[in-house]
């Protein structure tokens, strides 16, 4: 039998059709524009190779659009009709099944279902990379982590792909809190793959969570220049940059970045919208004024209100609606969450119901200034945060969002010790030293208050 680039047998006309199979996973793994060309190529070489129809039926799933969800379906149904004509190994079999599973919503089996493959085969760079972004989706740090340290020893140190590996690895142990672990596997891939932007995504990933924002800013200066050929992850790579500008206070080179890198491609993919989502609203949040950029966010996230395929962006959805004031519509987004099926296999459904409509009221109070009933809904949820999906970085806004709840509700205390807990976790973060101060001045204590805005000064100064 033809084999891919990793060693593993393919069903398929022979060894030309492999490669291209290859080269699209490839394309997929470094982000690359042209990976949709790379699956037609493929397609071209054998339009009968099962996995073939698996791959794209992952691609359409991954864009998380719900016109794409029949095609993911009907992948399916296409990989098995190849199947029932041509044969397949049993790790072939396995992807159907992965795939089946995804498209019903079931994520446990999905992922139980690329765990077995990886048992089999570890050198499965496919059911790897699906596997990491799934259970980061689902918020499940530890098996971000786990799903690559258990096939790790099977990889040769000269493996070409093994960066792969060690940025994934390295993304995992940071979402862990095992920043030195996680910097030193990171700074490894990148070295010797620079190209590949989720190992560069893990190490900014380490220097934002410990607070070492020049640093942050001087190691992707060495780097963007290799994402011209990446797909629109680029993107999220700009807001990372923003978030240490922001950081600095540096407000008005966020806002440059925004319109020229972040919000360049006005986009309806959720990861675009969730970047530009995100980062003007911590920036009104510290008084910026950001114009008419919402406008067009929020019309686009209109037409995305009904898509409850991922709590992640739904989450920014409703952000965006009332952020340009469309309070009705992101009230009706809440009330369709509170009926979507309690199904125990659908993970994202379950996700919406029980932590995303707390969330989402919560969003809604901040915007109408109802900063009580914002505490109210967070204080329960705010250590359940991680089945929405994303990053600690990502989450963040909502961590945010609660301290300012507490301080514009002129509930100080609270937001005292929201903030000494915060700067427990961030003792370098000038953002919240600033914030730290202004809520010991209101009371009383105008000595610490003092320390504090020194504190802020320097941070920011050295």
């Amino acid at each position: 039998m033809a084999v891919d680039r990793w060693g593993n047998p393919l069903t398929t006309v022979g060894q030309e059709a492999a490669d291209r199979f290859s080269d699209a996973v490839l394309a997929y793994l470094e982000f690359r524009r042209d990976t949709g060309d790379k699956l037609k190529a493929l397609f071209a070489a054998d339009g009968d190779m099962p996995l073939a129809h698996i791959l794209r039926g992952y691609f359409f799933k991954l864009f998380a659009v719900p016109g794409l969800e029949e095609r993911a379906r009907k992948a399916v149904a296409d990989s098995e009709a190849r199947i029932a004509k041509q044969g397949a190994t049993e790790r072939e079999r396995g992807h159907v099944a992965a795939l089946a599973a995804w498209a019903a919503g079931d994520y446990a089996r999905t992922i139980a279902c690329w765990d077995q493959i990886l048992v089999d085969h570890p050198h499965d760079m496919l059911a790897l990379r699906l596997g990491h972004f799934t259970q980061f989706y689902m918020g499940q740090s530890a098996r971000v982590r786990d799903s690559i340290a258990r096939v790790l020893p099977y990889w040769a140190g000269d493996d070409p792909d093994l960066p792969f590996l060690h940025g994934m690895y390295a993304f995992g142990l940071e979402e862990c809190g095992d920043y030195t672990a996680a910097e030193r596997f990171g700074r490894l891939a990148v070295a010797r793959h620079p190209d590949d932007t989720w190992s560069v995504h893990a190490v900014a990933h380490v220097l934002e969570m410990t607070g070492r924002v020049r640093e942050g800013l001087s190691f992707l200066d060495g780097l963007e220049r290799h994402w011209s050929a990446c797909n629109n992850f680029a993107y999220h790579m700009w807001w990372h940059r923003c978030l240490y500008h922001y950081e600095l206070g540096q407000y008005e080179a966020c806002l440059e970045l925004y319109d020229t890198r972040v919000r360049a491609d006005k986009s309806d993919e959720y990861l675009d919208i969730t970047n530009a989502v995100a980062l003007l609203w911590r920036l009104e949040d510290r008084g910026v004024a950001v114009g008419d950029r919402w406008v067009e966010l929020t019309t686009r996230c209109e037409t995305r209100a009904r898509d409850h395929l991922m709590a992640f962006p739904d989450m920014h959805y409703v952000m965006a609606l009332v952020a340009g004031g469309k309070f009705e519509a992101a009230s009706a987004m809440v009330g369709a969450m509170a009926t979507l099926p309690d199904d125990e296999a659908h993970y994202e459904q379950r996700a919406l119901r029980h932590v995303g409509k707390p969330l989402a009221e919560a969003i809604i109070a901040y915007r109408r200034g109802d900063f009580a009933s914002v505490i109210d809904r967070m204080l329960p949820i705010r250590y359940g945060l991680q089945p929405i999906g994303g990053s600690h970085a990502q989450r963040d806004v909502w961590v945010l969002m609660l301290i300012e709840a507490a301080i514009r509700g002129k509930r100080n205390p609270l937001a005292r010790a929201l903030l000494a807990e915060r700067l427990a976790q961030r003792p370098t973060s000038a953002t919240t030293w600033a914030n730290y101060a202004d809520v010991l001045e209101a009371l009383g204590d105008s000595k610490q208050a003092g320390a504090a805005r020194t504190k802020t000064a320097e941070l920011r100064t050295a």
